[in-house]
């Protein structure tokens, strides 16, 4: 008894951090770290590809053609006699480039109107909220796909135009989360240094804000994968020679009933990662919650 009263009055006197205080609480999840390790492998996979996949990406074999799992295939091959576990690997590179390119993009945008309308409050605040209220409005998949046919099919304008369709809940986020920051001690005391607007956002606001960034980037990369997968669908997404999940998903679904393997693996794969995403966002909206470090 006596060494448990010591081992506390130690730690308190250590103090503890929210950052710190969080992690313990999400190493108690157990689900959002099952989601950490398999996130992280898929992208240690992801960037190692080129190294480990057990065929080359180009390899061609149309006298095998479609073959079920087999020693020397392990997922099978496709109608081309390529090895799908090689499609799906490099897949992985594009679908994941896709959600963390474009979550990015959004959080840039988001982060940065919604600090902006939230500092600064007033007519600029109503103005710029209007704004995103107008857009929510707007049909995001023919803007999308408006951009794609006026533009080409690129990977690179796929990144921005996702992106820029997926900032507007993180704007009302970042915007109310200033809100109840700036009237702040320490935003006084920033003002009263006399700190610009710009490096109070950025040194003071945005740090204190980075919880719910974070949980929302991991809850939109699964959304983002799942928009691109959806276009690749329906042929305006990534086209060949590239590939990803989404477009090989739509392959297997042609020939789901003659060729199952085609479909199954490819959707397995995406659904493991945004399981994955789920599960770690889940459990970082619960350790982030400040409310919980009471308890």
């Amino acid at each position: 008894m006596t060494s448990e009263i010591i081992s506390d009055i130690t730690e308190a006197e250590q103090g503890t951090s929210l950052w710190k205080d969080a992690w313990l609480r999400l190493r108690k999840n157990h689900l959002a770290i099952v989601g950490l390790v398999l996130l992280v492998a898929l992208i240690i996979i992801a960037l190692l590809t080129p190294w480990i996949a057990p065929y080359s990406y180009e390899t061609q074999n149309l006298e095998l053609g479609a073959t079920p799992p087999s020693a020397q295939h392990w997922l099978g091959t496709d109608i081309f006699g390529r090895d799908l576990m090689t499609q799906i690997m490099y897949g992985g590179r594009v679908s994941l480039a896709v959600g963390f390119v474009a979550t990015s993009v959004a959080l840039l945008i988001g982060v940065t109107w919604g600090a902006i309308a939230g500092y600064v409050g007033g007519r600029v605040d109503a103005v710029m909220m209007r704004l995103v209220d107008i857009m929510y409005a707007l049909p995001f998949m023919i803007f999308i796909v408006l951009l794609m046919v006026v533009f080409g099919r690129n990977m690179l304008l796929l990144f921005l135009a996702i992106g820029a369709v997926e900032w507007l809940t993180m704007a009302r986020i970042m915007r109310s989360q200033v809100q109840s920051l700036r009237q702040q001690e320490f935003v006084e005391a920033a003002i009263s240094l006399g700190l610009s607007p710009g490096k109070i956002i950025v040194r003071h606001l945005i740090p204190n804000a980075l919880g719910p960034i974070i949980v929302y980037t991991t809850l939109t990369i699964p959304a983002v994968m799942l928009l691109e997968a959806f276009l690749s669908f329906l042929g305006l997404g990534i086209q060949p020679p590239k590939t990803s999940w989404g477009l090989l998903i739509s392959y297997g679904a042609e020939t789901m009933e003659e060729f199952p393997w085609l479909l199954i693996f490819p959707g397995l794969a995406l659904s493991i990662t945004l399981f994955s995403l789920n599960f770690l966002g889940d459990g970082l909206r619960d350790a982030l919650d400040v409310r919980r470090s009471k308890d």
